[in-house]
């Protein structure tokens, strides 16, 4: 692990990464950058992982931010513990640790702002929460980081949820100057009574760390009310303060309800809402939230190949009456508008310019029972449901799908499908990366061996030249190896889905299997 405190040893050792190597990497390696103040604990750690699942380099950085601090906030008090820093970052497999002096990252004097050239947030998302509370604190967000995606240009940035506002900005600023850099929220992580790991918590005396897990359950008091049907931003607002007026030394700064990617205030949550706090124990200011959901349940399942996903996802769709979000269907659509443009499909320059302009939306038709259902496709609002079955398309979609830019477009056009709910979907990073926030996640598996069987009987039944078990078993464990090892939608099971091993099972079991685990999970009668 390298230990970098300069912007030319930085540029040096990215440089070497990105050299394709025969050897190790034997294309341009990818690079997760994990923003931090250092004082690392188990929040910390938690990104580092994340980062470290999906990219071959991982970069921590470790910088006490000046420009992020007010004239009478913590700056000097700051925790500052490199050396316990730099074993948690080896420890976690991190690749190098940059780790500047403020003079390095700032050419003039970071206390005086106005000499700085500095990237100020759209004022309306600084009019709410910590905002107000902190004038230039999130223009010193953004400007550190802007200088830490300038520098190690990651391919994926990672932040924590906790600063649910520090998240939205900074997703905000990486759409609008079109940084090549996908920004990556992961799920708060807590102590075993609730309290969210933070570094300030060392702050804390016995009884105030005691007290503060008042802000926890402040916020599930208000997810319960939420859960069994309350909708009004002041009548949640109120089930938590009930629970914080019961400890008086804890001075609440504020406690709002707004969107979680405007961060306007809401009086009703009609699909989504961020509950969030901001209180005082002491001298120590602490940040929690929880994110309320109101729309209809989404269930992913993963798998690898042969593990019938497609035909498994579109009967439980159909059973539980949600639709079936064929991805396979846009592929084909996005390839048929291709096709229809006279567009080469390798053009792959074509392609991306004609995607804005292609929209694609989908409906399902319920099927007799242990029937899949059909799929209805529009593109541009003309109906191509038989049209993105013929040969040509049928010949061409995989050309056209392993073209980054497409799916970019169409993971935008799924998760849209998401903020509504109400939607199967199966792949290899569904959980993971398309629908995070999925209440049920199944992880369809089945042995290489009974993978083999299947596909047998299924060249048989097609009439296709036979192999034996052996090499079809082979083949199996290749692709699942390449599956797991791409760059791109790399099959991996997300931490909180349920593996279900279809060993033995017939088709309607498995569908049966995960009908109640849906049921179960989400209470459905």
């Amino acid at each position: 692990m390298k230990v970098l405190k300069t912007i030319e040893g930085l540029k040096s050792c990215l440089a070497i990464w990105r050299q394709p190597s025969a050897a190790t990497y034997p294309e341009i390696a990818s690079v997760g950058l994990v923003p931090t103040m250092g004082a690392l604990h188990l929040g910390h750690i938690s990104l580092i992982r994340r980062a470290r699942q999906e990219n071959d380099r991982v970069v921590v950085s470790i910088f006490v931010n000046p420009l992020q601090f007010g004239p009478n906030e913590d700056l000097e008090a700051y925790p500052r513990t490199l050396e316990q820093d730099v074993a948690t970052c080896e420890a976690a497999q991190v690749d190098a640790i940059f780790c500047p002096h403020p003079r390095t990252l700032y050419t003039a004097d970071a206390s005086a702002a106005t000499l700085l050239t500095q990237v100020i947030p759209p004022e309306p998302l600084t009019q709410h929460l910590c905002g107000p509370r902190r004038p230039g604190h999130f223009a010193g967000v953004t400007t550190v980081v802007a200088k830490l995606f300038n520098l190690v240009t990651p391919n994926r940035a990672y932040f924590g949820r906790k600063d649910a506002q520090q998240l939205a900005i900074i997703k905000h600023m990486v759409a609008d100057l079109n940084w090549p850099v996908k920004v990556i929220g992961c799920d708060i992580v807590r102590e075993s009574d609730g309290l969210a790991y933070s570094s300030r918590n060392e702050y804390l005396t016995a009884t105030q760390r005691y007290q503060a897990t008042t802000l926890y359950t402040s916020l599930q008091a208000a997810k319960t009310a939420f859960a069994e049907g309350e909708r009004q931003a002041q009548s949640l607002i109120a089930a938590a303060a009930a629970k914080i007026n019961l400890v008086p030394s804890i001075r609440v700064e504020y406690l709002e309800m707004v969107h979680p990617a405007t961060l306007q205030p809401m009086a009703q949550v009609d699909t989504v809402g961020l509950l969030a706090i901001a209180a005082h124990l002491g001298n120590t200011r602490l940040l929690d939230n929880v994110l309320l959901r109101s729309r209809r349940p989404i269930v992913a399942i993963d798998g690898p190949a042969g593990a019938g996903k497609s035909t498994v996802a579109r009967l439980v769709a159909d059973q539980i009456g949600l639709m079936y979000l064929d991805s396979g269907a846009m592929y084909r659509a996005i390839t048929w508008q291709v096709l229809q443009l006279g567009i080469e499909p390798t053009d792959e320059v074509a392609v991306a310019e004609i995607l804005a302009d292609c929209h694609i939306r989908l409906a399902s038709e319920a099927a007799p029972a242990g029937q899949v259902g059909l799929t209805r496709v529009w593109v541009n609002e003309q109906e191509v449901t038989q049209m993105i079955r013929s040969t040509h398309v049928t010949g061409n979609v995989s050309t056209v799908a392993a073209q980054p830019a497409v799916r970019e477009v169409l993971l935008t056009q799924q998760q849209a499908y998401g903020d509504q709910g109400g939607v199967v979907m199966e792949g290899r990073d569904i959980g993971t990366q398309v629908f995070p926030f999925a209440e049920l996640k199944v992880f369809l598996t089945a042995s290489v061996q009974e993978r083999a069987r299947r596909r047998q009987r299924d060249m048989a039944a097609q009439n296709q030249p036979p192999m034996s078990l052996e090499a079809l078993e082979r083949a199996i464990d290749d692709r699942d190896r390449q599956d797991s090892t791409r760059r791109v939608a790399p099959l991996r099971q997300a931490e909180d889905a349920i593996e279900l091993c279809s060993d033995g099972l017939s088709i309607p079991q498995v569908v049966e299997k995960i009908v109640a685990l849906y049921r179960d999970q989400l209470d459905e009668d």
